[in-house]
Protein backbone atom coordinates (compact mmCIF):
# COMPACT_ATOMS: atom_id res chain seq x y z
CA UNK A 1 0.00 0.00 0.00
CA UNK A 2 1.34 3.25 -1.00
CA UNK A 3 1.45 6.29 1.74
CA UNK A 4 0.99 9.78 0.50
CA UNK A 5 1.87 12.71 2.38
CA UNK A 6 1.47 15.60 0.37
CA UNK A 7 -1.04 17.12 -1.73
CA UNK A 8 1.25 16.98 -4.84
CA UNK A 9 2.59 13.99 -4.76
CA UNK A 10 -1.20 12.58 -4.15
CA UNK A 11 -2.30 14.59 -7.28
CA UNK A 12 0.25 12.84 -9.28
CA UNK A 13 -0.60 9.23 -8.51
CA UNK A 14 -4.10 10.30 -9.35
CA UNK A 15 -3.33 11.92 -12.53
CA UNK A 16 -1.74 8.25 -13.45
CA UNK A 17 -4.81 6.51 -12.40
CA UNK A 18 -6.97 8.48 -14.44
CA UNK A 19 -4.75 8.23 -17.65
CA UNK A 20 -4.83 4.65 -17.17
CA UNK A 21 -8.66 5.04 -17.36
CA UNK A 22 -8.78 3.02 -13.82
CA UNK A 23 -12.31 3.94 -11.31
CA UNK A 24 -11.03 5.22 -8.19
CA UNK A 25 -13.32 4.48 -5.00
CA UNK A 26 -12.42 7.11 -1.80
CA UNK A 27 -13.17 6.44 2.00
CA UNK A 28 -12.23 9.80 3.85
CA UNK A 29 -11.56 9.24 7.78
CA UNK A 30 -10.04 10.67 10.49
CA UNK A 31 -8.17 7.24 11.41
CA UNK A 32 -8.68 5.21 14.98
CA UNK A 33 -10.10 2.96 12.65
CA UNK A 34 -12.41 0.04 13.22
CA UNK A 35 -14.79 -2.24 11.75
CA UNK A 36 -17.01 0.06 10.51
CA UNK A 37 -14.09 2.27 8.34
CA UNK A 38 -12.99 -1.63 7.31
CA UNK A 39 -16.20 -1.94 6.01
CA UNK A 40 -16.05 0.76 3.75
CA UNK A 41 -13.01 -0.09 2.59
CA UNK A 42 -14.17 -3.42 1.56
CA UNK A 43 -17.30 -2.08 -0.03
CA UNK A 44 -15.13 -0.10 -2.43
CA UNK A 45 -12.54 -2.90 -3.13
CA UNK A 46 -15.38 -4.58 -4.38
CA UNK A 47 -16.52 -2.12 -6.79
CA UNK A 48 -13.12 -0.07 -8.31
CA UNK A 49 -10.08 -0.63 -9.25
CA UNK A 50 -8.07 1.34 -6.92
CA UNK A 51 -9.32 2.03 -3.15
CA UNK A 52 -7.86 5.25 -1.30
CA UNK A 53 -8.75 5.78 1.90
CA UNK A 54 -7.45 9.58 3.72
CA UNK A 55 -6.58 9.86 7.38
CA UNK A 56 -6.69 13.51 8.62
CA UNK A 57 -7.83 14.80 11.90
CA UNK A 58 -9.62 18.11 10.86
CA UNK A 59 -8.88 20.96 13.19
CA UNK A 60 -11.19 23.20 11.76
CA UNK A 61 -14.68 20.69 12.80
CA UNK A 62 -13.75 20.63 16.06
CA UNK A 63 -15.03 23.03 18.60
CA UNK A 64 -13.72 22.20 21.69
CA UNK A 65 -9.89 22.46 21.83
CA UNK A 66 -9.41 19.22 24.57
CA UNK A 67 -11.42 17.46 21.56
CA UNK A 68 -8.83 18.05 19.15
CA UNK A 69 -6.17 17.64 21.62
CA UNK A 70 -7.68 13.95 22.60
CA UNK A 71 -8.84 12.94 19.26
CA UNK A 72 -6.87 9.01 19.27
CA UNK A 73 -4.24 9.49 16.72
CA UNK A 74 -2.99 5.54 15.44
CA UNK A 75 -1.81 5.78 12.00
CA UNK A 76 1.09 3.04 12.05
CA UNK A 77 -1.91 0.39 13.51
CA UNK A 78 -4.34 2.06 10.83
CA UNK A 79 -2.12 1.73 7.87
CA UNK A 80 -2.09 -1.97 8.67
CA UNK A 81 -5.97 -2.57 8.74
CA UNK A 82 -5.86 -0.82 5.75
CA UNK A 83 -3.45 -2.94 4.06
CA UNK A 84 -5.20 -5.76 5.21
CA UNK A 85 -8.13 -4.84 4.02
CA UNK A 86 -6.92 -4.66 0.75
CA UNK A 87 -6.48 -0.27 0.25
CA UNK A 88 -4.34 0.53 -2.62
CA UNK A 89 -2.94 4.10 -0.87
CA UNK A 90 -3.51 6.29 1.81
CA UNK A 91 -3.59 10.11 2.09
CA UNK A 92 -2.40 11.04 5.45
CA UNK A 93 -1.81 14.68 4.98
CA UNK A 94 -0.64 17.24 7.89
CA UNK A 95 -2.04 20.53 9.03
CA UNK A 96 0.13 22.86 7.04
CA UNK A 97 -0.33 20.47 3.88
CA UNK A 98 -4.22 20.43 4.29
CA UNK A 99 -4.28 24.29 4.65
CA UNK A 100 -1.17 26.24 3.64
CA UNK A 101 -3.72 28.83 3.91
CA UNK A 102 -6.86 29.49 6.25
CA UNK A 103 -10.32 28.41 4.39
CA UNK A 104 -12.92 31.12 5.40
CA UNK A 105 -15.44 29.51 3.10
CA UNK A 106 -18.67 29.72 4.75
CA UNK A 107 -21.68 27.40 3.50
CA UNK A 108 -25.42 28.02 3.64
CA UNK A 109 -26.92 24.96 3.87
CA UNK A 110 -30.26 26.83 5.31
CA UNK A 111 -31.23 24.73 8.69
CA UNK A 112 -29.92 21.71 7.65
CA UNK A 113 -26.41 22.74 9.99
CA UNK A 114 -28.31 23.74 12.69
CA UNK A 115 -30.75 21.58 13.95
CA UNK A 116 -30.13 18.37 15.81
CA UNK A 117 -25.71 18.12 16.33
CA UNK A 118 -25.54 21.06 14.71
CA UNK A 119 -27.29 23.52 17.06
CA UNK A 120 -25.04 22.46 19.59
CA UNK A 121 -21.65 22.69 17.45
CA UNK A 122 -22.12 25.60 15.64
CA UNK A 123 -19.43 25.51 12.44
CA UNK A 124 -18.91 21.97 13.14
CA UNK A 125 -20.52 20.80 9.99
CA UNK A 126 -18.97 23.67 7.91
CA UNK A 127 -15.28 22.56 9.04
CA UNK A 128 -16.97 19.04 7.79
CA UNK A 129 -18.14 20.41 4.04
CA UNK A 130 -14.51 22.54 3.93
CA UNK A 131 -12.45 19.29 4.22
CA UNK A 132 -14.66 16.84 2.66
CA UNK A 133 -14.43 19.31 -0.12
CA UNK A 134 -10.43 19.78 -0.12
CA UNK A 135 -10.37 16.09 -0.49
CA UNK A 136 -12.46 15.46 -3.03
CA UNK A 137 -10.70 17.84 -5.43
CA UNK A 138 -7.52 16.47 -4.59
CA UNK A 139 -8.19 12.73 -4.66
CA UNK A 140 -10.33 13.00 -8.07
CA UNK A 141 -12.92 10.16 -6.70
CA UNK A 142 -15.59 8.34 -8.84
CA UNK A 143 -17.54 7.37 -5.80
CA UNK A 144 -16.82 8.41 -1.89
CA UNK A 145 -18.52 5.75 0.47
CA UNK A 146 -19.81 7.26 3.89
CA UNK A 147 -21.02 5.25 6.51
CA UNK A 148 -25.17 6.03 8.12
CA UNK A 149 -23.76 6.46 11.26
CA UNK A 150 -23.43 10.39 11.02
CA UNK A 151 -26.63 10.65 8.83
CA UNK A 152 -26.77 14.51 9.40
CA UNK A 153 -22.94 14.62 8.07
CA UNK A 154 -23.70 12.61 4.78
CA UNK A 155 -27.04 15.21 4.49
CA UNK A 156 -24.56 17.98 4.31
CA UNK A 157 -22.02 16.19 2.36
CA UNK A 158 -24.80 15.56 0.21
CA UNK A 159 -25.98 18.79 -0.38
CA UNK A 160 -22.34 19.96 -0.98
CA UNK A 161 -21.52 18.04 -3.21
CA UNK A 162 -24.96 18.93 -5.13
CA UNK A 163 -23.94 22.89 -4.74
CA UNK A 164 -20.97 22.56 -5.92
CA UNK A 165 -21.94 19.86 -8.61
CA UNK A 166 -18.87 17.63 -7.71
CA UNK A 167 -18.31 14.92 -9.66
CA UNK A 168 -18.79 12.56 -7.95
CA UNK A 169 -20.95 9.66 -6.72
CA UNK A 170 -21.95 9.14 -2.79
CA UNK A 171 -22.30 5.48 -1.93
CA UNK A 172 -24.03 4.97 1.80
CA UNK A 173 -23.31 2.05 4.10
CA UNK A 174 -24.67 0.59 6.58
CA UNK A 175 -24.19 1.44 10.29
CA UNK A 176 -21.89 -1.42 12.26
CA UNK A 177 -22.36 -1.82 15.03
CA UNK A 178 -20.60 -4.09 18.56
CA UNK A 179 -22.70 -6.90 20.20
CA UNK A 180 -24.26 -4.91 22.59
CA UNK A 181 -25.75 -2.40 19.64
CA UNK A 182 -23.50 0.38 19.98
CA UNK A 183 -22.25 1.90 16.80
CA UNK A 184 -18.68 1.54 16.33
CA UNK A 185 -16.81 4.96 16.74
CA UNK A 186 -13.41 5.93 17.18
CA UNK A 187 -14.69 7.72 20.09
CA UNK A 188 -15.94 5.14 21.99
CA UNK A 189 -12.01 4.42 23.06
CA UNK A 190 -12.18 7.45 25.16
CA UNK A 191 -15.27 6.36 27.06
CA UNK A 192 -14.68 5.24 30.88
CA UNK A 193 -15.98 1.63 31.80
CA UNK A 194 -18.67 2.53 33.40
CA UNK A 195 -19.77 5.20 30.00
CA UNK A 196 -19.41 2.32 28.05
CA UNK A 197 -21.78 0.46 29.71
CA UNK A 198 -24.76 2.05 29.27
CA UNK A 199 -23.94 3.83 26.15
CA UNK A 200 -25.85 0.94 24.35
CA UNK A 201 -28.67 1.36 26.25
CA UNK A 202 -30.17 4.64 23.83
CA UNK A 203 -30.28 2.28 20.58
CA UNK A 204 -31.93 -0.26 23.00
CA UNK A 205 -34.64 1.76 24.13
CA UNK A 206 -34.92 3.11 20.21
CA UNK A 207 -34.98 -0.23 18.43
CA UNK A 208 -37.83 -1.21 21.54
CA UNK A 209 -39.91 1.79 21.84
CA UNK A 210 -43.28 1.56 20.19
CA UNK A 211 -43.90 2.89 16.88
CA UNK A 212 -46.38 5.65 16.93
CA UNK A 213 -49.06 5.75 14.18
CA UNK A 214 -47.49 7.43 11.05
CA UNK A 215 -44.50 6.09 11.38
CA UNK A 216 -41.37 7.34 13.66
CA UNK A 217 -42.38 9.00 16.32
CA UNK A 218 -45.38 10.90 16.24
CA UNK A 219 -45.53 11.03 12.74
CA UNK A 220 -42.36 12.73 12.27
CA UNK A 221 -39.50 11.53 9.89
CA UNK A 222 -36.22 12.70 10.51
CA UNK A 223 -35.01 11.54 6.87
CA UNK A 224 -37.32 13.73 5.42
CA UNK A 225 -36.85 16.88 7.71
CA UNK A 226 -32.91 17.08 7.28
CA UNK A 227 -33.58 16.12 3.24
CA UNK A 228 -36.20 18.89 3.00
Amino acid sequence: MKLLETVAETQAHVALLKQEGQQIGFVPTMGALHLGHISLIRRARQENAVVICSIFVNPIQFNNPDDLAKYPRTLESDAAMLDEAGCDAVFAPTTVEMYPEPDTTIFDFGMLDKVMEGKFRPGHFNGVAIVVRHLLEIVRPDVVYFGEKDFQQLTIVRKMVDMLSLPVRIVTCPIVRETDGLAMSSRNQRLLPQERAVAPLLYTALVNYPRLEGGGFGGLSITNRLSS
